[in-house]
């Protein structure tokens, strides 16, 4: 067999590919594989560095679109050109010379959409024609899943259809991002929108960032216009000849006379005699979890540990390429009858793992996990054939740690028994007025053994209402105190990042229960599960969003963007979650690229002609006033007109393009200079003692002082001086 070029998507990636076989050479660029089966004539194996290629830029297309203005807009190019990315020519000049000397070519980029776009981005841009390329398609980086992978290459007729609807999708959000981030911006500025906190005045607009914001901030408005409306419910307190138990008759009313005319009815004083009208009990059920994909992963770990979306991401891929979990980018919560033997097989060894030797309910493969036609090209995040180590167990971060342990004792609950427990529900007749009361008696822990310490929060905070009842007799006879209770309505609940997830895989459709989410239908959301955690990140880093304590809400500027494109397709997550449905079907050979850019071109036009009417509102002007004044600190003491506000880098005077040159550094002789200094020296012309400011030079001790404000500038008092 002749010789190939592999193409990794990274060095660590080809790294461990090259683990696998005996290596021959390496160079900065590449590594030289020896001859073996796999590889009679040895193989060379280089990579990129994420993506070598990238789209050209406006400016490069025509001069006139280097520059904002509204008279350049659209940009639409009628062909749409790459480029060599930024300071990586010699990497790409290298794997342009390994191409053209290759016998024939190896995709082994990530197993997904956008390891499709950078190999065939990277490989169009080269120039090399007409070899043959083939594709590495595995779900684990263990020696023996790679040289099975390598033995096993598929061909790149699916390949293609990927590579064909990521390059869709990235021209898609260059022409909104360039068109509509313009747009926006230009007209908004025009209005007197600027963000000062971070000294990056200009609006990003995004195909799915755009809607994701749109709906937290639809959430928040939720919340803020909550008005809270009493309803009233009937209770009583029972007590039997072996204790106390409680009950609740199955009516709700928002009027009060109307719980205070079925009291009356019935004849209930508030003190009244009783009989239990039936005691009904019933074992119960509840199977293992699912297996994980991403999203579920990072919907647990944020609700048990505070991670971000992106850490959970940047955990399970270190973990993977330390080749002790499956590949970390998947949407199914299935494996294959194939992966279900090697844990099953090697199952005792993972009990070792977890110090619990549970009793194993079946080695059978049940369809709630195993299922060959639920998998596509990635099955379900579980752990490898290889068994960690003491060493390596020690040497994980507590992240890595805690998202291993979820992994393995989530697989392991598959074996595991059903949690068992007994139903009690009990009829309380008062009167002719029943009150209902239910009870929970727990029989097996079963799989719930594994999850103890999430048990324990699960108890605290759920089943209020179910409580562990005393013996009760059918007809026993019963003391009740009846009450009316008032209680008031509550407004939904703020979104945490781990909700951001669910939120965009369901396009903002409302689940009541998440335990329910595993029922839902394939549904089209907003983006896929490689790239909902960047889309955050990048929402973040926008200043459209903040997170504080894992509560997740909406900036001024997010206001700003919402209130912008609030009754356009921007602001629409259905509308957005088809653009995505529809992309999914290019991929599958279906869909169109050539007819998805037209509609965007065609949507694009659309916002030019439609946008400046729009933004003609009093409430985006509004907002973009609170915005300036949530920006400013206090009156510049120098110029005595502009406000001082911290930029990017530093604190500086609104008025500065008007000549004033007052700033204030955002660090100081090691210590942060806070908003509070800032105010203090502007106000009263010093701060407080700040204790430990470290010199310049190096050999002098650190010393406490008082930043003072003089002719404009910063020096000392020290305390000694103070006392004086």
């Amino acid at each position: 067999m002749s010789r190939p070029t592999i193409l990794a998507e990274k060095p660590s990636q080809a790294k461990a590919y090259a683990e696998a076989f005996s290596v021959k050479k390496r160079d900065k660029t590449f590594i030289e594989l020896n001859p073996c089966s796999t590889f009679p004539s040895g193989a060379i194996i280089t990579w990129g560095i994420g993506h070598l290629v990238e789209l050209k830029e406006p400016k490069e297309y025509k001069p006139e679109w280097g520059s904002w203005n509204l008279s350049s807009l659209p940009i639409l190019p009628s062909n749409y050109e790459f480029k060599v990315a930024y300071g990586k020519n010699e990497q790409f000049n290298a794997v342009k010379k390994l191409f053209k000397d290759a016998d024939f070519l190896v995709n082994g980029c990530d197993q997904d959409r956008e390891g499709s776009n950078i190999f065939y981005s990277i490989y169009r841009m080269t120039g090399v024609k007409n070899k043959v390329i083939k594709r590495l398609w595995i779900n684990s980086l263990e020696v023996d899943e790679v040289r099975k992978g390598f033995a096993n290459l598929k061909d790149n007729q699916k390949d293609l259809l990927l590579y064909n609807e990521a390059k869709t999708r990235q021209i898609a959000d260059w022409l909104i991002g360039m068109n509509g981030s313009r747009l926006y911006t230009l007209l908004l500025q025009k209005k007197g929108f600027k963000d000062s906190s971070t000294g990056n005045s200009s609006i990003s607009i995004g195909r799915v960032q755009s809607p994701v914001v749109f709906l937290i901030y639809k959430r928040q408005l939720e919340i803020e216009n909550f008005v809270a409306k009493p309803f009233y419910e009937i209770e009583a307190d029972f007590t039997v000849a072996n204790g106390k138990y409680k009950g609740k008759a199955k009516i709700k009313s928002e009027k009060k006379e109307e719980v205070l005319n079925i009291l009356k009815q019935h004849r209930i004083t508030g003190k009244d005699n009783g009989v239990v009208k039936s005691v009904t009990k019933k074992a119960m059920r509840t199977k293992s979890p699912k297996l994980h994909a991403l999203s579920t992963l990072q919907t647990v770990a944020n609700k048990k540990w505070k991670y971000s979306p992106k850490q959970v991401l940047d955990t399970v891929q270190k973990l993977y390429d330390k080749k002790i979990l499956s590949y970390p980018r998947t949407d199914t919560q299935f494996i294959t009858d194939h992966e279900f033997a090697y844990l099953s097989q090697n199952l005792e060894s993972y009990q070792d793992i977890i110090k619990n030797t549970f009793q194993v309910d079946s080695r059978e493969p049940k369809k709630r996990y195993v299922d060959g036609s639920k998998v596509q090209e990635h099955y379900a995040i579980i752990p490898t054939k290889t068994i960690p180590t003491s060493a390596t167990l020690q040497g994980l971060s507590a992240e890595e740690h805690n998202i291993y342990f979820e992994v393995l004792n989530t697989t392991l609950s598959m074996f595991h028994t059903d949690y068992v427990y007994e139903e009690t529900k009990v009829i309380t007749d008062v009167n002719g007025l029943d009150f209902e009361t239910t009870g929970k008696t727990e029989i097996s822990k079963g799989w719930k053994e594994l999850f103890k310490d999430t048990d324990k929060k699960d108890n605290n905070n759920k089943n209020k209402d179910v409580a562990s009842l005393p013996k009760i007799e059918k007809d026993e006879n019963v003391l009740s105190v009846v009450k009316q209770k008032e209680g008031f309505t509550t407004p939904p609940k703020p979104y945490t990042e781990g909700d951001l997830i669910l939120m965009m895989k369901t396009a903002g459709k409302s689940v009541e229960d998440k335990e329910d989410v595993e029922i839902l239908k394939e549904t089209e959301g907003l983006g896929t599960e490689a790239t909902r955690s960047g889309i955050i990140e990048t929402i973040k880093k926008h200043g459209y969003i903040k997170v504080n304590k894992n509560v997740v809400s909406v900036t001024d500027k997010g206001k700003v963007l919402c209130q912008s494109i609030q009754g356009t397709l921007l602001s629409s997550p259905a509308m957005t979650a088809k653009w995505e449905s529809y992309l999914k079907t290019i991929g599958e050979g279906q869909g169109s690229s050539k007819a998805f850019i037209s509609n965007i071109e065609k949507f694009i036009n659309k916002l030019i002609n439609e946008v400046p009417g729009q933004l003609k509102s009093e409430a985006i002007d509004k907002s973009i006033e609170n915005l300036q004044n949530a920006d400013q600190i206090c009156l510049c003491p120098t110029c005595k007109k502009g406000s001082i506000s911290l930029k990017k880098s530093f604190y500086g005077c609104s008025e500065y393009a008007n000549g004033c040159k007052q700033s204030f550094p955002l660090n100081m002789l090691g210590k942060k200079i806070t908003e509070k200094h800032v105010k203090d020296l502007c106000t009263k012309g010093k701060t407080n003692v700040i204790k430990g400011l470290q010199p310049k030079a190096k050999e002098k001790k650190p010393f406490d002082a008082s930043f003072v404000l003089k002719d404009g500038s910063i020096s000392f008092e020290f305390p000694s001086k103070i006392k004086k």
